[in-house]
């Protein structure tokens, strides 16, 4: 078991505040790693009573932002271990009576396009490239990009239609496209930074149950081989074994864990 130890290893993780980034970071964390939770907006009691973590609030697009938590994480810290790049933009609508019309590609705004990748493809760009020179520099680290079923497999737009066959919005080409060049911005990185000791992979993970309406977890779930979405806690041994000595001879990979969406 000492494969899967983390102890003493230092793993920043964007997105923490969101459904999965905050098993990420309780992954981690139980696996005996200083985890630094980061976001646009996090809590300064997300970690509540654990002082080994840090929470550290910044826009992932913006490298000089980036830049100053590396400094602040080097000087708590000394080092960084792991980088877990979970934070992306997953479209909402505000007004669900005009989402059909709004996620319609031939309506999609340019804006909410442009936003997808100045935070899904630029913001992994920019935290791989400030937080990831650290480990090539010291000869080693894991990154371990999250992307999607969706990167791989274009959405089936019929999973999003209600029990009356009405279309309740559609799965827009933003997220699917930025998803898709994380995959490719994985073996890049790997391939770029290897010799260095840096191994990046890519976590492929299905559509997680969260509230959602009953038909949709139906929809969704009958195109799963295990018949079921994910729970939030679905992803922990994967991102441990990303990060850990026990994927060593692993990178430039992408491990999927789908529940066998992708397999039919």
């Amino acid at each position: 078991m000492d494969l899967f130890s983390l102890k003493d290893k230092v793993a920043i993780v964007t997105g923490a505040s969101g459904l999965i980034g905050r098993k990420h970071c309780e992954a981690l964390s139980m696996a005996g790693a200083k985890v630094v939770a980061t976001d646009l907006k996090i809590a300064d009691d997300y970690w509540q009573n654990e002082k080994q973590n840090a929470v550290l609030s910044f826009d992932v697009s913006k490298k000089d932002q980036a830049m100053a938590v590396k400094a602040q994480i080097l000087e708590r810290y000394g080092t960084i271990d792991i980088l877990v790049n979970n934070a992306a933009i997953n479209d909402m609508f505000e007004n669900p009576t005009m989402a059909a019309e709004q996620s319609r590609f031939e309506n999609y705004p340019i804006e909410m396009w442009q936003k997808s990748l100045d935070v899904n493809v630029t913001g992994v760009f920019i935290c791989s490239q400030v937080f990831g020179t650290v480990m090539a520099e010291k000869g080693g680290g894991s990154i371990i990009n999250v992307a999607s079923t969706y990167g791989m497999v274009g959405p089936d737009q019929s999973i999003y239609k209600d029990p009356y066959g009405q279309q309740i919005f559609f799965k827009s080409a933003s997220y699917p496209t930025t998803k898709g060049a994380i995959l490719n911005f994985t073996r890049f990185l790997a391939a770029y930074w290897g010799r260095c000791g840096v191994r990046v992979n890519s976590l492929s993970p299905g559509g997680v149950e969260n509230g959602q309406d009953e038909w949709f977890v139906r929809n969704y779930s009958a195109k799963t081989c295990l018949g079921r979405m994910a729970r939030s806690d679905d992803y922990q041994g994967a991102l441990i074994f990303l990060s850990s000595d026990a994927s060593s001879y692993m990178t430039g990979a992408n491990l999927v864990v789908d529940g066998g969406w992708t397999a039919i």
